[in-house]
């Protein structure tokens, strides 16, 4: 059962590691990765001497930084609220609901929020122009688009999240909860005093992977809303290796560029479960 997963991270993870190689030489389809010449660390030295590269940079951060502010608390605190709830009828349809749109590929859910929020003929501008307002270009304005972004990631991956959390209240020992409510425990002081602390090792666990993702950005979902006019602020580093690799062909820079985001997310990673640790948790390794 084990050997599809196996072979799928042993193929497409592993095995095209090698590729990293095209990021210390000048390469040359005609020549393979082994027969084009080794040029060291140029490709970096020029790469952070781009203006582009920083800006790219600056949006992946603040991106991720956003989705991790308020994303990442969302799913907690909407299973505590789905765990509080008795009735199964309601809580099931909830559940329903938010997990739904995790199943829906970014393509489709891109058309979604394009209908919802175009300019022209968008569910939502006309509701704006009905009340006397004008139109807000959400999907071309730069003050806008960067929200567009984070909030619409969070609509669509909170309820998955949540699956894991619920799983996590449910080992819970109910006991602990009877023993608070004999003793007075207000509902606030139950979740305070036993529910979080109860699932505090799966929060650690799950806020380390994020950490160690924070310059995955999401590309699916960038290339499907993004356009020229709002590059400045949402051109993010997965796009821009698209764009200079399989666009312009320059493949060495493109696998540096990807190099150096693979670098700064392993970095991270380490720092965050070290820090776990440190703090009594058993982090991922």
């Amino acid at each position: 059962m084990l050997l599809p997963a196996i072979l799928y991270y042993a193929i497409f993870h592993y095995y095209t590691m090698y590729g990293a190689l095209i990021a210390f030489k000048q390469f040359s389809f005609s020549k393979g990765i082994m027969g084009s010449p080794w040029v060291g660390l140029t490709h970096f030295e020029y790469l952070f001497q781009l203006d582009k590269f920083w800006q790219v940079f600056e949006n992946t951060v603040l991106i991720s930084l956003y989705r991790l502010i308020f994303g990442f608390p969302l799913p907690l605190f909407v299973s505590i609220l789905l765990f509080e709830v008795r009735n199964l009828f309601f809580k099931r349809s909830i559940q329903t609901v938010i997990y739904l749109p995790h199943f829906i590929s970014w393509v489709i859910m891109g058309g979604l929020i394009i209908n919802l929020l175009s300019i022209n003929g968008g569910v939502i501008n006309e509701v704006i122009r009905k009340f006397g307002g004008e139109s807000v270009g959400f999907l071309t304005d730069e003050s806008y688009f960067r929200s567009v972004l984070v909030g619409s990631m969070i609509w669509k991956e909170f309820g998955w999240n949540t699956i894991i959390y619920m799983a996590a209240l449910a080992g819970v020992n109910p006991s602990l909860y009877e023993a608070a409510v004999v003793d007075g425990a207000s509902r606030l002081r139950r979740i305070w005093h036993i529910t979080l602390p109860s699932i505090r090792s799966t929060i650690i666990i799950l806020f380390i992977l994020r950490i160690g993702s924070m310059m995955e950005a999401g590309f699916e979902q960038i290339f499907v809303l993004y356009h020229p006019g709002v590059y400045r602020v949402a051109d993010i580093i997965d796009t821009y290796v698209y764009r200079i690799g399989l666009t312009e062909g320059k493949y060495s820079l493109s696998t540096a560029v990807g190099l150096f985001k693979s670098v700064i997310n392993f970095v991270l990673l380490i720092v965050a479960n070290r820090l776990a640790r440190r703090f009594g948790e058993r982090g991922i390794y």
